[in-house]
């Protein structure tokens, strides 16, 4: 008889009792705003910052209302206008060339590798287009950020990381979110650290740092944060930006500082589910798994595998076969976009021309979250499944 996995793909786990007990008691105080706070208090977001900046290594942070918001904040901060082209991957979701959009820039999308990296002789081509990359680490897979960076420099390419998938990632020791001028992380549900919605903001420039502070929605209040440039980094930049209100609340900042404390430890679990499906896999006929480099230190909260060539009718078949048994997919492949999956020609806001290379590699992608309430055993009997199921359709093709 087949196996079956009964578990679910989106439950992650319970709120650190820390975090809850915390969350009690700001609502206790009534206090949520970040600038409602009691005589000599701080308050949760202000630490949370100077936590989160400490963590990561970074000068600033700025805590907002999500990864969306960050990106967005941190266009609007290098100056980026209506008009205005901006490089980003053309494997990456929606709030990426969504958050170029909000500011009225116009994404230019830059091709994927098999390795599901920005396709570095790509962005050489066309490094002339823009003078920002919002590099996106799509699901947790790291760039040689040695060779980009390289590259970037010698054209005068200001660098953001979308660090969604990558909180914690290294690339040979350097924290994911530091290469760049500003990185970005979201807090949403399914990344590595949950409170429903949220993001992060650091950076080393003080006059950036400044800048997304007052586009925040800060009031004038700017002298409350911690993890900030002097007042002085405000004197002109106070009457020059306008408020994009999008701030954190002390109630998300008092969920999340419990689960910044246990995040090492958090990354070494996702990647222990990760290695167990990747071994599973590994060997299948027809299926790729995805290289990973001895300079990358990845955070595996999500794995990929690649069906390259297949038939649009032979991977349906794989999904549905893995569906019947409990094992959730998601492909990149689709016609239409579905769920938390789409590509660059999804987007029509965006136009862009077609770059076969790349699709491709993202016909044939697919997805499938690791949530840590997955045991081990789980993570293997998931990798039987999909071992079995893409195995006989193959052979059934063949």
């Amino acid at each position: 008889m087949s196996e079956i996995f009964k578990g679910s793909f989106t439950q992650q786990e319970p709120i650190p009792e820390e975090g809850i007990e915390a969350a009690i008691a700001v609502m206790r105080t009534g206090r949520l705003h970040r600038y409602n706070l009691a005589e000599g208090e701080l308050g949760e977001v202000a630490h949370l910052e100077q936590e989160f900046a400490a963590a990561m290594g970074a000068k600033y942070c700025l805590a907002v209302a999500s990864g969306g918001y960050a990106m967005g904040c941190a266009l609007r901060a290098l100056g980026v206008k209506p008009g205005d082209k901006v490089l980003t991957n053309a494997f990456t979701l929606a709030p990426v060339p969504g958050a170029i959009a909000s500011v009225g820039a116009v994404p230019i999308f830059v091709g994927v590798t098999e390795r599901l990296t920005i396709d570095l002789e790509d962005l050489a081509a066309k490094a002339d287009q823009a003078d920002v990359l919002m590099l996106s680490h799509m699901r947790g897979h790291l760039a040689d950020m040695d060779a980009l960076m390289a590259l970037c420099d010698s054209k005068g390419i200001r660098v953001i990381e979308d660090c969604a998938h990558t909180m914690g990632a290294r690339w040979k020791g350097r924290l994911s979110g530091t290469d760049g001028i500003i990185g970005c992380y979201s807090t949403q549900t399914y990344k590595h650290m949950n409170s429903g919605e949220g993001g992060l903001l650091i950076t080393d420039d003080a006059e950036v740092a400044a800048r997304a502070i007052m586009l925040s929605g800060s009031y004038m209040l700017f002298e409350r944060h911690v993890a900030a440039p002097p007042p002085e980094a405000f004197a002109e930049i106070k009457y020059q930006t306008p408020n994009v209100s999008g701030r954190m609340d002390h109630l998300r900042a008092a969920i999340l500082r419990p689960q910044l404390a246990r995040l090492e430890s958090q990354c070494e679990a996702w990647n222990a589910r990760y290695r167990a499906v990747e071994a599973g896999i590994s060997g299948t006929a027809g299926l790729t798994v995805v290289w990973r480099p001895e300079e990358e230190h990845y955070v595996g909260s999500s794995i990929q595998f690649l069906l390259l060539d297949w038939s649009d009718a032979a991977v349906a078949d794989v999904l549905a076969r893995c569906a019947a048994r409990g094992v959730e997919l998601k492909w990149f492949g689709g016609a239409e976009p579905k769920g938390f999956t789409s590509r660059y020609d999804s987007w029509r806001y965006a136009p862009s021309a077609p770059m076969p290379k790349s699709d491709r590699i993202l016909k044939g992608v697919v997805d499938m979250r690791l949530p840590l309430t997955f045991s081990l055993a789980d993570c293997e009997l998931i990798a039987r499944i999909i071992k079995a199921e893409v195995s006989a359709v193959f052979q059934a093709a063949e």
